[in-house]
């Protein structure tokens, strides 16, 4: 699991085909490795990512077909900057939200533009997305827990603003156009109270709980 609060930066020093999927090799002179061993998690884009090899200021990672359709991740080139997070621990200090680094789709930038001192953004997501987003919500784009201004379901769009922090500690800066394909992952808690919501009209024979949507609704949990 991870928080969406991004370490640190790296970048994509190499793609390469191996058996029909790839190997990344991702350089990070900025991350700490003292406790990093193979087979830890680290977030590259907001895509859990297993660690097949350690280098100097740099590990591998073996990339699977199925990631490669679901995610952005086809799209990288070598060069690219990566956002990067290592796996949460029991005394991490929660600051994001609840992130799996399990890519739920792709989205698309579609609009920038100044506020003040942040960075107004408009992200188009999948349409099946929009359910599982609410205003003053929480989205993880390309690994960053960030929180939605608005949204705007008419036009699949989630309406964010980036502070100057945030820009400059992740990719935002450096690799968010309009056109830019990001990874997408809705908020976890949105999912399972709907699949509990669900599981409730579905089969009959369950024992009937006590969580209504009216509850969930009238306790913050749901709109």
């Amino acid at each position: 699991m991870f928080t969406g609060i991004i370490e640190t930066t790296g970048t994509l020093k190499a793609i390469n085909p191996v058996g029909g999927d790839v190997e990344l090799v991702i350089h990070a002179p900025d991350l700490d490795f003292g406790d990093v061993k193979l087979g830890d998690s680290i977030a590259s884009n907001g895509i859990c990512l297993t660690v097949v090899s350690i280098g100097d200021k740099s590990y591998s990672v073996d990339v699977s077909r199925e990631t490669l359709s679901k995610t952005a991740l086809k799209n990288w080139r070598a060069g690219d900057t990566l956002n990067l997070e290592k796996a949460m621990l029991p005394t991490t200090r929660f600051g994001g939200h609840i992130v799996a680094g399990h890519v739920d789709g792709v989205g698309v930038v579609r609009h920038l533009s100044k506020d003040a001192r942040s960075i107004y953004i408009e992200i188009e997501i999948p349409s099946e997305l929009m359910r599982y987003t609410a205003d003053k919500g929480s989205i993880t784009v390309d690994g960053i827990s960030l929180t939605t201004n608005a949204i705007k379901p008419e036009r699949n769009l989630v309406c964010l603003n980036i502070i100057p922090h945030t820009a400059e500690r992740t990719n935002i800066a450096r690799h968010w156009s309009v056109g830019a394909l990001v990874n997408i992952e809705v908020d976890l808690v949105a999912r399972y109270l709907e699949r509990l919501l669900l599981s409730r009209t579905q089969d009959k024979t369950e024992p009937v709980s006590n969580i209504t949507e009216e509850l969930l609704i009238k306790s913050g949990f749901a709109l």
